[in-house]
Order: C-alpha cells, then sequence, then structure tokens
C-alpha cells in the first residue's frame, strides 16, 4: 500500500498506512552549572569539575539497557538521525560516546548517511576530545554560544567568556564540517546593535547553520523567581526583524521559527520533530513519540538521573506512556509543521495522522480568513503574519474545550 494512502480506522480510531521516518534522542541531564533561563531536565555538578567516571560508566550502561527494554516498539525500523541533548553531553569523555555509538550501532538499523549531534558548550571544549567524537561517529556539533558578548554572558549566568565562544567554534570548524550555533537575542540590558553585533559575528565564522532564540521567562527558573531588565516586546520584535534580515542577505533561509541555514545545511534531525516523524528518546526525563498501525504513543522517562538509573536497573525506564488522541492529533501535528516556513503538504497530514485533511477544514478556514496560512489543494503554509504570530494560528487548532 502506497505511503500516505488512508485506510479507514475502526471505531472512530487511526490507520497509518506506513511508519514515519525514526530519530533517536539521547538525554545527558548534568551540565557545570544550570543556567537561571533553563527550563531542561538538567542538574548541576556540585562541587565537580565534571562527571565522576563511575556516574559516567552507569549512565551510559543505563542508556543502552533503556534502549533494549524499548526494542519491541521499534523492531525492524531504520534510524535516520541521532541527537545527543542535555545538558551538557560534552561532559561525557570520548570513550563513553564511542561506546555509545557502538552500542547503538549494534542494537539498531543506523541508516547510512544517518546524522549524529552533539551538543556542546563553549566551557566543556578541547581540541583532543572534538577530534574523539568525531572518529566515534559523531558528524555534526551544536554549540551553545548564546552571546560573543562578555557582559550579557555574564547577566545570562554562562560559565564561558567570549574568547572561549570563538576558539570554541574554531575548533569545532577544524573537525566538523557540519556546525550549528546556538544564540540568543533580547537579553537582559541588551541594545538593537548589539543584538545585530552577536549576528554579524556569527555570519562572519561562516557555520552553514544557526538558531537565534528569543530568550524568554520560563516557569521554574531563576529569573522566574528573580526577573532581570529585559527589553520590551517591541525592542525584543525589532532584533527579531534585524537579525532575519541579516541573515537574509548573508544568504541564510529561514526555514523554521528560529533555525536559518545555507540551503543543504539544514538539521535533518529536528526537520524531523517538526514533520511529525517519530523518535525515541532514551534517558533521564527523555520523551518519545512512536507511531504505530493503529495509533501514536506519547511517553516520557523518569527525570530525576538517580530515580532513572534505578527504574532501568529494573527494566521499567518509563515514568508514563499515553496513547495520543484522535482529537489531539491534528493539534500536535500542527503544533510541529506550523513552525516550518514551507508549511506541509496535504498528503504529510494524512500520513502522519491517519486523519483526512477535512477534519480541520474548519480551523484551517478561519486561520486563511485571518491572513495566517496560505494553502491549495497541495500544500498548507503559514504566512510571514502567521508565523510572527504561531501562538494564536496554533489555538484555531486546539480540541475543543482545551483553550481554544
Amino acid at each position: 500500500m502506497a505511503a500516505g494512502t488512508l485506510v479507514q480506522a475502526p471505531r472512530g480510531g487511526i490507520r497509518l498506512a506506513a511508519l514515519p521516518p525514526l530519530a533517536l534522542y539521547v538525554h545527558v541531564p548534568w551540565c557545570v552549572r544550570k543556567c537561571p533561563y533553563c527550563d531542561f531536565n538538567s542538574h548541576e555538578l556540585r562541587g565537580a569539575a565534571g562527571i565522576s567516571a563511575e556516574l559516567e560508566s552507569s549512565y551510559v550502561e543505563a542508556l543502552i539497557r533503556d534502549l533494549e527494554c524499548s526494542l519491541p516498539d521499534i523492531w525492524g525500523r531504520r534510524v535516520h538521525s541521532i541527537f545527543l541533548g542535555g545538558g551538557t553531553p560534552s561532559l561525557l569523555a570520548a570513550r563513553s560516546v564511542d561506546a555509545l555509538l557502538s552500542a547503538l550501532r549494534a542494537r539498531v538499523q543506523i541508516a547510512p548517511e544517518c546524522e549524529v549531534t552533539l551538543e556542546a558548550n563553549p566551557g566543556t571544549v578541547e581540541a583532543e576530545k572534538f577530534r574523539d567524537f568525531r572518529a566515534s561517529g559523531v558528524n555534526r556539533l551544536s554549540i551553545g554560544i548564546q552571546s560573543f558578548n562578555p557582559e550579557h554572558l555574564r547577566a545570562i549566568g554562562r560559565i564561558h567568556d567570549d574568547r572561549e565562544a570563538r576558539c570554541a567554534v574554531e575548533i569545532a570548524q577544524a573537525n566538523f564540517e557540519h556546525v550549528n550555533l546556538d544564540l540568543m537575542y533580547a537579553l537582559p540590558g541588551q541594545t538593537l546593535a548589539q543584538a545585530q553585533a552577536d549576528c554579524d559575528e556569527a555570519v562572519a565564522l561562516g557555520t552553514r547553520h544557526l538558531s537565534f532564540y528569543q530568550l524568554t521567562v520560563e516557569p521554574n527558573t531563576l529569573f522566574h523567581h528573580d526577573p532581570p531588565p529585559l527589553p520590551d516586546d517591541d525592542l525584543a520584535a525589532e532584533m527579531q526583524s534585524s537579525i532575519e534580515a541579516a541573515l537574509a542577505a548573508a544568504g541564510y533561509v529561514h526555514y523554521e521559527t528560529s533555525a536559518y541555514a545555507i540551503p543543504g545545511s539544514e538539521c535533518r534531525h529536528n526537520l524531523n520533530y517538526w514533520r511529525f516523524g517519530d523518535y525515541l528518546g532514551i534517558g533521564a526525563g527523555a520523551h518519545s513519540k512512536l507511531s504505530f498501525p493503529d495509533r501514536v504513543v506519547r511517553s516520557a522517562r523518569y527525570r530525576q538521573p538517580r530515580e532513572y538509573l534505578e527504574r532501568v536497573s529494573r527494566g521499567a525506564p518509563l515514568q508514563e506512556s499515553r496513547s495520543v488522541g484522535r482529537e489531539d492529533l491534528a493539534f500536535e501535528f500542527m503544533l510541529n509543521a506550523m513552525r516550518l516556513a514551507e508549511g506541509f503538504s496535504v498528503a504529510l497530514f494524512a500520513e502522519r495522522t491517519g486523519l483526512p485533511i477535512t477534519a480541520v477544514d474548519e480551523p484551517l478556514s478561519r486561520a486563511e480568513g485571518r491572513g495566517l496560512i496560505e494553502r491549495n489543494h497541495e500544500r498548507i503554509r503559514p504566512t510571514e503574519l502567521g508565523r510572527r504570530f504561531l501562538n494564536d494560528l496554533l489555538q484555531l487548532f486546539l480540541p475543543e474545550g482545551k483553550g481554544r
């Protein structure tokens, strides 16, 4: 049966004719110091320069065991991308990354062209370690620069300075063809000129992928309890527009809400998320989205590292698992796909959700009427207005009773 063919599901359920591409996410939950804006599942290594050899070894063994527990759910499927995120995965010794990737290759089918990304912070950069990461099979590096301004780096609690940031990029480029820089704007006390200067320096360094995120204050962060003075909404919008214009002039395509790439250098792992592909997440607090012929399942691991290690030892790493209801599938698809400048094909919606496009005809019509999307019989994409007011666009697809 051809991919994208919709099969009538029994009793109001769904039936997928083909499973989407599969990615693997590996979470490393430790960092040297917790940033005051960070709401990720990361845990500070208090009083330590790094992860102890004993803890690191135990964690890698747990990751492998976690994967083995999930093999029945992905048996026979090929992994197209691997992403080591955190936390700070570059805190791991290169030998641990090598052992982990070797174990993955021995247990799952890895596509020959598999993209393997590792997140790194400039404060943990060592040239020899980077070479060894590359030798172990990592072929893409994502570096958390955030800013090249030492004043702003201190204001957001980063452990590296501007010199280390530039050194990290130089080392990365010497060892990796594919390098991403993560940067932020609307930082405490930042001016429009300073945000533009960060953008200009990032472009001058010549990496082919850049991610720019607006600093927002999230619950359960230090900044939420003690907010810093941030640029107002108008100034933040000016910064965003200025960055977008500068990157477009430099040849970068703004292909996703916060991602810019020279054509051909888009992050394949993240594209899989945004196209509502599948991903298996292993590690403390990791989330998964896996499709089966008759359902889509989301699950999450235990968040606290020590509890995670103990649960994995018993062969039970999952804290929760649930099938996504038919009424929620359309919203979850839009939550991802509407982040893409290209939007999505009508056929992809049916293929990934098991629903006909007519299931969302009413919210699509309202979005079109407000100028938030443009569509034809083949493709639906957000307009520039829709991308700028993405939350307003997404709310139109919320199921009844869930905030619409």
